[in-house]
């Protein structure tokens, strides 16, 4: 599977910022400086760099590629800063690295995936970073959390066997959700379709014979992963209250669509394959 055009071009700028950690390796690990640096230098040396990038990537690219190219940069970037406060912040922000680095991933390789399996369907959209006004506000809700509760309760946020648990949650659905993309190929799409497309299969075999919706699945228990990794008690009961919601309400809705499509074919799925979600059935016909 050859990778597409898009996807060679946000891999490149991606690896670009985050070789500006190799640059900070050889200037202030190999002691071409010689004064003592920490977390504001290092995050400094980062944004200078990321500022150069864009300035560079904005004067070779024209308007459709620079709009992946920045994102792609950006992602990378991000990825860069995870690394930097895991490295040299107090133990209680360590946790908060490890997260920044997991949404940078995470994000990425949306996009990334979309360029291996489908890139008819690739965007600058398929990052999801503009996925939806709630998906922000939870964001932004879950690091108000982390930080209040670092200046009042920053022991909690230091148990690493909290964070291998949420890693463990979050690796799992990532790559849950990257095998479904990978096996629907073709078929699969970040917006649910409601035209019945030429080529449009219904997929039943690998890990679609195991759970109906893998790829939500493995979204839902990385949503969770990433408060247990924060160790955000609020949030991770939002989270995982609003994430089954959001999803039993999105599967409901994109089995009336795939009942409308493939008919009997679909229905003989739904009665030996669970969707894959606790407590969630999906849109069921009563015969």
């Amino acid at each position: 599977m050859m990778l597409c055009y898009e996807g060679k071009l946000s891999l490149y700028c991606f690896v670009s910022a985050v070789f500006s950690l190799a640059l900070q390796w050889i200037f202030f690990e190999l002691g071409v400086f010689t004064v003592e640096v920490g977390f504001w230098i290092k995050a400094g040396f980062l944004g200078v760099y990321y500022l150069v990038l864009n300035g560079v990537i904005r004067l070779k690219f024209n308007t459709k590629d620079y709009q992946i190219a920045v994102r792609a940069t950006f992602l990378g970037a991000v990825f860069s800063l995870g690394v930097i406060i895991f490295q040299n912040c107090t133990e209680e922000y360590k946790s908060f690295g490890v997260y920044v680095t997991l949404m940078s991933v995470f994000h990425y390789s949306e996009y990334l995936g979309i360029a291996f399996c489908n890139p008819k369907t690739l965007s600058p959209d398929s990052f999801i970073l503009n996925h939806s006004l709630h998906y922000a506000l939870a964001a932004m809700a879950s690091w108000l959390e982390y930080f209040v509760e670092v200046y009042f309760y920053p022991d909690m946020k230091t148990y690493r066997l909290l964070w291998l648990l949420g890693l463990v949650l979050c690796f799992t659905g990532e790559a849950l959700r990257k095998l479904a993309m990978i096996t629907a190929s073709k078929n699969f799409s970040h917006i649910v379709q409601f035209e019945h497309h030429q080529g449009h299969e219904l997929v039943t075999h690998g890990v679609y014979s195991l759970m109906r919706h893998p790829s939500y699945v493995g979204w839902f228990w990385w949503s969770i992963g990433t408060q247990v990794v924060l160790a955000n008690p609020v949030c991770f009961v939002i989270y995982t209250i609003a994430s089954w919601k959001f999803f039993h309400d999105r599967i409901f809705m994109e089995e009336i669509t795939l009942l409308n499509f493939f008919g009997e074919e679909y229905y003989k799925y739904q009665q030996r394959v669970p969707t894959g979600l606790p407590f969630i059935r999906g849109f069921k016909v009563e015969l």
